[in-house]
Formats: C-alpha cells, sequence, structure tokens
C-alpha cells in the first residue's frame, strides 16, 4: 500500500463536530484513494504513504476550520500520549471492542483538553483500523506544517531540563543554520547521554549538533581504542 500515491479528501457536514462519538454521527470523513502524485492544496507534494494522506486530510480540514495551531498543538499532545506503550497497544489490539476505544478517546479528549476535530479524527483511525500509523502521521503532519509556516523543528534531548534562556539561543543557532523563519523547539529528556545536549534539526532529524558528554566519551574511548597502535617490543 506505501508504494501507491495516496490521496485524501475531507467532507464536512454544516453541523461539525458534536459531542456524538459513534460513526454513524461522525460528521468528518476521509477517504483515501490511489491515483497519480499531485500537490495538495498547501502546494507541497508528499511521499506515497496512507500516513501522508491522512496528515493531509488533517491539516486541510484545520485549515477549512481556522483551527490550524490548536490542531497542531493537538498533534503534539496525541504524539506523547500514543509514545507510551499500553496506550498504543490497547488501541492497536484487534480484540478490543471498538466502541471501548471510542470511549478511551472520549477519556483522552477530556483529560488531555484535545478539541473535538482532533477527538473525531482519531475515531475516524479507529474505524479505519489505522491507528498502527498515528505516529506516521504525526511526523508528517509536523513535515507539511512546517512547510506551510516555514517553520524548522528542533529536538533538543538532554539529561535535565533545560533553561529557557538556553532554548533561545539553540533555536537562534538553529535559525542561523537553516534560514528559517521560525524555529519550533521539541524538548527530550534522555540520561543515556550523561551531561550536556543534542540538536536533532532538518528532515526527519537527518541532521545533528552533538554536544553531550556521551560523545566525548565515544570519542575518547575511541582514541584509546589500541587496535591501531604499534607497540614496541
Amino acid at each position: 500500500m506505501a508504494s501507491l500515491q495516496q490521496t485524501a479528501t475531507l467532507s464536512l457536514q454544516s453541523n461539525l463536530f458534536p459531542s456524538g462519538r459513534a460513526a454513524s454521527r461522525n460528521p468528518l470523513s476521509v477517504t483515501i484513494r490511489s491515483g497519480p502524485r499531485r500537490r495538495g492544496a498547501h502546494g507541497i507534494r508528499m511521499s506515497a504513504t496512507v500516513a501522508t494522506s491522512y496528515a493531509i486530510a488533517l491539516v486541510d480540514l484545520a485549515k477549512a476550520n481556522n483551527t490550524l495551531e490548536s490542531t497542531s498543538a493537538d498533534v503534539e499532545k496525541i504524539e506523547k500520549i500514543f509514545s507510551e506503550k499500553q496506550i498504543h497497544e490497547f488501541f492497536v489490539n484487534p480484540t478490543i471492542d471498538i466502541e471501548k476505544k471510542r470511549e478511551m478517546v472520549d477519556e483522552i479528549c477530556k483529560s488531555s483538553a484535545l478539541q473535538p476535530l482532533t477527538g473525531n479524527f482519531l475515531n475516524i483511525l479507529i474505524d479505519a483500523k489505522r491507528v498502527d500509523v498515528v505516529k506516521d502521521i504525526v511526523k508528517e503532519f509536523e513535515e507539511v506544517y512546517n512547510k506551510m509556516t516555514n517553520m524548522e523543528m528542533a529536538v533538543v534531548s538532554s539529561v535535565v531540563k533545560l533553561e529557557s534562556e538556553h532554548l533561545a539561543q539553540i533555536a537562534k543557532q538553529v535559525q542561523k543554520l537553516t534560514g528559517a523563519k521560525n524555529v519550533r523547539i521539541k524538548t527530550v529528556i534522555d540520561p543515556s547521554l550523561v551531561a550536556g545536549f543534542t540538536v536533532r534539526y532538518g528532515k526527519w532529524g537527518s541532521k545533528l549538533i552533538d554536544m553531550s558528554v556521551k560523545k566525548q566519551l565515544e570519542e575518547i574511548a575511541a582514541q584509546l581504542d589500541l587496535g591501531d597502535v604499534q607497540l614496541a617490543v
């Protein structure tokens, strides 16, 4: 399926996003179909994946309802929620009733203050049995959103939470390196770094600034490798 170019269309009813959660009352519908590669309404050529199709659908829907910024914030929350193993396994488990999954979506929406739009979108993924690609949808959504807003995403990993002024300095440096109009910082706590921090940016985090003690220790260990040392006897 990933080999087919996927496109997505959204049909909106006048009574957008009621509180009901049943599929029959869900006014948001996503149609996935194969077809030739094209540019979306936002002018960005996307790869041929189901996740891309759903991501574009969500972006278009958010734009139509003037909720792009709040939807982007919701997508960040979804990423954190579904990174929890138990939650992810619950939703991808085919033996669990769909209605129970919808009830869980209701609880998540309330506890995380998600928009009704976002909750309905999650229910669509449940109905289509496509919750398994939710993490990929998040990545694709961020890719589209960043291009639309000329935003560079930088993931800063550190052992402890960095001060806001340090994050601001990192953002300025990434802005200089990329020429992006805006830089968005996402923070991650990673004890394995020992100390210092790393910054990943670029498409899919392809570029790395490594200022961690872990990297320094690895370099020292490499220098101390005796494999290439000629010993006098």
